[in-house]
């Protein structure tokens, strides 16, 4: 892999979803645990800073009064009703577990929904750093993260997955997700091979997985 022309892209790692008083945070809980989603997130950004591989982050976040959203169903909803990721709250904010990366991160803002592609120019972003390969971490797996793999591989990107660098709902549902992932001909890693492949040390690890 070429870190010039490759990206990772961090989805979801706000604190309604991470943080211990997310008001979301039981949605992922038990995947975050068995997957070490956010440790194993950090071993790899301590890897990336000095690299020059660009680091970009996708964060929701609504108004208010959740008018982007109309008459949402499924988690859109639940984000409604809830009402997490306002804009302006802790809730929305990164977690403070990559403050310390911040400098290195560019957050690109406008994702309303599972696809980090709708409403951002992450795509513009991307051709101008002539990106060609975008490597996803975050939450939730079988939806933000399914859906912008998919998109990253119809703009024409290839598209790799951490596996234990991202969360779902449940194990079963993470491990499912996975399989179909890797059934769409697109890549995954866990993280240990990605750091092989960089020639870098890793103790990361996912239960989810095992």
């Amino acid at each position: 892999m070429n870190s010039q022309s490759t990206a990772l892209l961090l989805i979801g790692f706000q604190n309604d979803y991470f943080a211990p008083d997310g008001i979301l945070h039981s949605v992922i809980e038990e995947s975050s645990k068995a997957t070490k989603a956010v440790e194993n997130t950090v071993q790899l950004l301590r890897s990336l800073v000095e690299t020059p591989m660009a680091i970009i982050a996708t964060p929701i976040f609504f108004t208010r009064n959740y008018e982007e959203l109309g008459e949402p169903i499924g988690i859109l909803k639940v984000i409604k009703d809830v009402r997490a990721f306002q804009g302006g709250t802790k809730g929305a904010e990164m977690i403070e577990e990559l403050i310390p990366f911040r400098d290195k991160i560019l957050e690109i803002p406008g994702k309303r929904g599972f696809n980090a592609f709708m409403r951002t120019n992450l795509n513009e972003v991307l051709r101008q750093k002539q990106i060609t390969h975008l490597v996803l971490a975050g939450a939730v797996t079988s939806i933000c993260i399914d859906s912008t793999g998919r998109a990253t591989h119809e703009q024409g990107y290839q598209v790799s997955m951490l596996s234990d660098c991202t969360s779902a709902r449940t194990c079963l549902s993470k491990s499912f997700t996975l399989k179909m992932f890797f059934l769409s001909t697109r890549i995954l890693f866990l993280l240990q091979s990605y750091f092989s492949a960089w020639e870098l040390s890793s103790n990361a690890g996912d239960q989810c997985s095992q």
